[in-house]
């Protein structure tokens, strides 16, 4: 599907140097370590990375379903990071998000109608027989039966349920969305319904999305940029053909470099890039680059010090020292 053109100056979201850490015990959890980018208004943001690289650490802290721990979150204008949850929650119409478990993310005691219109009642907009046309309205978008309102999750498929919290999300009327690896527990046949879905609801609505997942291809499909995280830091962002294309940090290419190709004898020729020995943990991260440990590329200076977040192109952001 062709999108509309998007304004390269028209900033939805502007994260500046986030960091949201957890205590553990005596030790500091290093989750998100001071990421900073921007999501441009109607454009979808692909964030990728290994498990645990801070992905939906990333996107919850920027709904402020964490706190952050330093940083700055600024949506159209507005610092969410200092603002109480009171002052928060006209802001929460604006922003949602749609949960990686369509089985654990949806209340099973309660029916689909309740569920949907659970966030009508919160911000008061409809009640009575209007709130039942809206939900019935919500559930024809996503392509489900609206007679179905009145049953309950354990009722509907894995797909089905996906596209319940779909409805859930968009009730409020957002312009941002969160999707957390939305896609990640559904069958192949399945996802690229999904995906599908979510491109003609952004296209309809004008929704601006961040796309957290761990399927390259799909990511490359469905997103205008794309972000990879490792340990808590952002790695590398470019335009989604130009980061397939040409990616410029080790990791990527290694990530990259994984995607299988449908074709035999490419897939058979092609030089795959396998790292060394497991992610560190983020309470003790490496010295200077966090990626260091595992990098093919890695030289002295990597371990001294951490390397620059850099334009070394036109909208391509690198932090490497091969680049530095």
């Amino acid at each position: 599907m062709a999108k509309k053109p998007i304004d390269q100056n028209d900033n939805l979201l502007e994260i500046r140097d986030l960091k949201k850490y957890f205590q553990i015990g005596e030790n500091t959890l290093k989750a998100v370590d001071g990421v900073s980018f921007t999501i441009k208004r109607g454009e979808t943001l692909g964030i990728v990375g290994e498990s645990g690289c801070g992905k939906s650490t990333a996107g919850r802290t920027i709904l402020k379903l964490y706190d952050p721990t330093e940083g700055q979150i600024i949506f159209e204008g507005k610092d969410l990071s200092k603002l109480s949850n009171s002052e928060m929650k006209p802001l929460r119409r604006e922003m949602q998000m749609i949960f990686q478990d369509p089985y654990a993310s949806l209340n099973p005691r309660m029916t689909v109608g309740d569920i949907i219109g659970e966030a009508l009642d919160i911000h008061g907009l409809a009640s009575g027989a209007k709130r039942k046309e809206r939900i019935q309205e919500l559930l024809s978008l996503v392509s489900l039966n609206p007679e179905h309102m009145n049953r309950f999750p354990h009722e509907f498929s894995g797909g089905q349920r996906q596209r319940i919290g779909i409805a859930r999300a968009l009730a409020v009327e957002p312009k941002f969305i969160v999707c957390d690896e939305p896609i990640s527990a559904l069958d192949v046949s399945v996802q690229a319904q999904v995906v599908n879905l979510l491109e003609q609801l952004q296209e309809k609505m004008g929704l601006t999305y961040m796309f957290i997942a761990h399927d390259l291809s799909m990511v490359k499909y469905i997103s205008d940029r794309v972000g990879v995280m490792y340990l808590g830091k952002m790695v590398e962002l470019a335009e989604s053909d130009k980061l397939y294309s040409k990616p410029l940090h080790p990791y990527t290419q290694a990530l990259l470099s994984a995607i299988p190709i449908p074709d035999p004898e490419i897939e058979r020729n092609r030089e795959r890039i396998v790292l060394e020995g497991d992610v560190p943990s983020p309470m003790n991260p490496p010295s200077g680059c966090n990626f260091r440990t595992r990098c093919p590329k890695a030289m002295p200076e990597c371990a001294a010090a951490a390397p620059q977040w850099k334009e070394v192109e036109p909208n391509h952001f690198v932090a490497c020292h091969l680049y530095n």
